[in-house]
């Protein structure tokens, strides 16, 4: 866990980022954020990629999550978020060219709901 929480800024390096727990609403560790897809552009983050599974940290995969689905949380000094272990795990494969395929960053965001960071 980072320790996000005693700053009262509301920017982060996205170095910080990198590593910090993501919580499920139950309390539970869903997983943690690996690194950051930010629109070169726009300068929006357009996902993270989330590592999930795996034991100490061997074995884990990386699922792209729109980052307007995780909401940061002061008192945890990490992010919560609605995604189940099951969702991510039926979530869209990532191409092999994900980081400029439109369409699939699109089919990504329509599979959590979320709108598209470029709108």
């Amino acid at each position: 866990m980072n320790d996000q929480r005693i700053s009262t800024n509301t920017l982060v390096s996205s170095a910080n980022v990198d590593g910090t727990d993501v919580y499920g609403r139950d309390g539970a560790i869903a997983g943690t954020i690996d690194h950051l897809m930010i629109d070169k552009v726009s300068g929006k983050v357009a996902y993270t990629m989330m590592r999930f599974g795996g034991f100490l940290g061997l074995g884990a995969a990386l699922y792209p999550v729109p980052w307007n689905a995780l909401t940061y949380d002061t008192t945890k000094g990490g992010f919560v978020t609605d995604i189940t272990p099951a969702q991510l795990e039926a979530a869209p494969m990532r191409p092999e060219r994900w980081d400029t395929d439109r369409d699939w960053v699109r089919s990504a965001h329509d599979y959590w709901g979320q709108p598209y960071y470029w709108m």
